[in-house]
């Protein structure tokens, strides 16, 4: 998807709009509401990343939290003393009168069932990376987002710095050419790994198998509303806080769906990327229930209008491009690639540089195309008041978390898969369907 720039004219034409009650498709009740007034919001997840996503729109009215543990509850209750406290976000979304927006920052493996909630009472939605837990839930709540004509982001914040827009910028200028090739890097290895490697991550516990030993849980969580949609299994420590859950294929998706949802961002916006048509991924044996620490994974995209066909490699933990290894290029810890015919353009999150220097040393300066970066959830509250887009709506987000979905599908079934976007399929492997779209625990249904 394109992303949309707006000019200061074209903003406060569109405030100006919202404030008569006539942009197309706004939610009734921003008909005559002065866009100085804030928003009601509802929080649904309040620890972790929800206490961070909380603080950042704090400028708005925070009416209602959500969290399954208590202590989380009792901490961002202290902070926002006026707020509803619920438990359980289905008994939330029965007082949906009472807010006008949801933030939802749960597991990972709750994210749809908060999400798609919102969307069909009509309410705007900001929610964590990646957007679902699979692709079929990616593909429903893109469906859904469109129908519901609200604000969506999904939280990939890096989306809104400048050193992301810059990089956009130059690659779409055709500075280093038409682009065939694109390398993505991560360190971290929070998966299966060993157990003096678990050591030295302080935030992992060690882990080679689902463990046999029944633990009890502790007193301020509520484990089956933790569970959700998701097979029970008995509470242990491995899978609780975050991030241990996120290794776990039941709960989230590794290091490639999560971080993915970051850095693969810049090769998509960047190369106008949309659906791939093979996917294969190499890595340690899978495991039926955790995620690897280190694997690779390659995708081929067909030509999009003028863009030439493009491969996208993606690597974690201690995979890394051969170039890297061979010292072609500086050995950063994390970053993305883009090879073009004229050059080549490194980048991580804050700072990006043109590969060879030298041939680039005179190079014109490229004309900016974005305004400066106002911040990914300032954007999404302007978008909820005035209806300006978003840089990383569930349209652009779903699809984006479609495709890193399919890496760990790949890898998974060990076998290149030929994917049919439109029919959510893979057509060379029909035992991909459980992975596509998983089972849910009797009482949970999107």
């Amino acid at each position: 998807m394109k992303s949309k720039s707006i000019s200061r004219r074209q903003f406060n034409r569109a405030a100006a709009a919202a404030a008569a009650g006539v942009i197309a498709g706004a939610p009734a009740f921003l008909r005559g509401q002065n866009l100085n007034d804030r928003l009601n919001i509802a929080i649904v997840g309040a620890g972790g990343r929800g206490a961070s996503n909380t603080k950042s729109v704090a400028t708005e009215n925070i009416v209602a939290l959500c969290d399954v543990n208590a202590t989380a509850l009792e901490q961002a209750g202290a902070k926002n003393p006026q707020a509803k406290r619920y438990t359980d976000f289905r008994k939330l979304f029965e007082n949906a009168k009472d807010f006008d927006a949801v933030v939802v920052s749960t597991c990972e493996h709750t994210h749809a069932f908060a999400t798609m909630l919102a969307l069909r009472a009509g309410k705007h939605v900001y929610c964590e990376k990646p957007l679902t837990h699979g692709i079929w839930e990616a593909r429903q709540i893109r469906e859904a987002a469109a129908k519901a004509k609200v604000a969506t982001q999904m939280g990939i914040q890096i989306h809104a710095n400048s050193n992301y827009h810059r990089v956009v910028e130059l690659v779409q200028a055709g500075v280093i050419g038409p682009v065939r090739e694109a390398h993505v890097w991560v360190s971290r290895a929070w998966g299966l790994q060993s157990e003096e490697a678990a050591k030295r991550n302080k935030d992992l516990v060690y882990v080679a198998d689902r463990p046999r030993e029944e633990q009890k849980p502790p007193a301020f969580l509520d484990w089956e509303l933790w569970l959700g949609p998701a097979p029970y299994r008995p509470y242990n420590e491995v899978y609780f806080p975050g991030p241990k859950w996120y290794r776990w294929w039941d709960f989230g998706s590794g290091t490639m769906s999560d971080l993915g949802s970051h850095w693969n961002d810049l090769p998509f916006w960047a190369l106008k990327l949309d659906a791939p048509r093979t996917i294969a991924a190499e890595g340690p044996p899978p495991h039926a229930e955790i995620a690897p620490a280190s694997m690779s994974a390659t995708y081929e995209y067909g030509a999009r209008g003028d863009l030439p066909p493009v491969k996208i490699c993606w690597y974690q933990g201690e995979e890394k491009p051969a170039i890297w290894k061979e010292g072609g290029i500086p050995k950063w810890g994390n970053g993305c690639l883009f090879i073009g015919d004229k050059g080549m353009l490194l980048s991580d999150y804050d700072k990006h540089v043109l590969l060879p220097e030298k041939d680039f040393a005179d190079q014109p300066i490229v004309k900016a195309n974005f305004p400066k970066p106002i911040g990914h959830h300032a954007e999404w509250i302007n978008a909820c008041k005035t209806g300006s887009p978003t840089g990383a709506n569930f349209e652009y987000g779903g699809r984006l978390t479609e495709a890193n979905h399919l890496a760990n599908v790949a890898y998974r079934l060990g076998k290149k898969l030929e994917w049919d976007a439109a029919n959510l399929r893979v057509t060379n492997a029909p035992e991909a369907e459980r992975l596509i779209r998983r089972a849910y625990r009797k009482g949970w249904a999107l």
